[in-house]
């Protein structure tokens, strides 16, 4: 089985994040790259997996990201992924959730897969839509918010995460699958991992290699940023007195229904 892992590359969590105010972009220059947090818990959850299936099963991480960050990928590598391929080419810049999904299902289309596994969101932008347009755009059942993975005579079955609890789904493979942290907490790379990675691969294509027959980048782009603000300063508190419980529950009632949240 082959098991294909989702990676965004984002700056550092820790780091104070700034929008470009003339491009419009984040600004990733001078901040440190580093895996997105929420792919290490589908990372830890594709080699769980491998783990359990055994026999041929590989891990194969898939990243969208600039030529010039492709090390950072090495973590990966180094905590037991067997290959890393990257899809890369300055045409690519500016692409949103749209042009981003579209663009790595023809990438994913061509290293092929019997499953891909996401995390959840992207530290950077937090949309959570490229797990659920990569399942559309690849044409496979798309699983998502999944707590655990197993693979049974064939399909795929999981346990999705609500509000409540629980449900367990399934799927034909090949399908695609998001994950949430409550897959395990990810492996710490072993010096053994981190020398090995050395020698493995990182493979590179390009946009002009998949046959691409709509735009990407800027130019495919559905959604544009038109303006940033600080969000306003937060106001005084208010504070009351009331006499019993009867008359705080009426003031604070009041106050609810002033503010139209009742």
């Amino acid at each position: 089985m082959k098991i294909v892992v989702t990676v965004k590359l984002v700056p550092d969590p820790n780091a104070e994040k700034r929008i470009d105010p003339v491009g419009m972009r984040l600004v990733r220059s001078g901040v440190e790259t580093v895996l997105n947090p929420y792919d290490e818990y589908a990372l830890e959850a594709a080699l769980q997996l491998r783990e359990r299936l055994g026999g041929d099963t590989t891990v194969t991480a898939f990243s969208m990201v600039p030529e010039s960050t492709k090390e950072t990928l090495r973590k990966a590598l180094a905590m037991g992924v067997d290959d890393a391929v990257i899809l890369s080419d300055a045409s690519l810049a500016g692409s949103d959730t749209w042009a981003t999904a579209y663009a790595m299902a023809q990438g994913l289309k061509k290293i092929g897969f019997d499953l891909v596994i996401c995390g959840g969101l992207a530290d950077d932008g937090s949309t959570g839509g490229v797990p659920g347009a990569l399942a559309e755009y690849l044409g496979v059942p798309g699983l998502t918010n999944a707590r655990h993975l197993e693979i049974v005579d064939g399909k795929l079955h999981a346990q999705r995460e609500t509000d409540s609890g629980y449900q367990v789904v399934s799927g034909a493979l090949p399908a695609l699958v998001s994950v949430t942290m409550a897959v395990g907490e990810p492996r710490y790379p072993s010096l053994k991992g981190i020398m090995g990675a050395k020698k493995k691969s990182i493979a590179t294509m390009a946009p002009a290699d998949l046959g691409l027959d709509r735009a990407v980048g800027s130019d495919g782009a559905k959604t544009e940023l038109l303006a940033i603000a600080p969000p306003p300063a937060r106001g005084s508190a208010r504070v009351v007195e009331a006499a019993d419980g009867p008359t705080g529950a009426k003031i604070i009632f009041d106050f609810l229904k002033e503010k139209k949240l009742i």
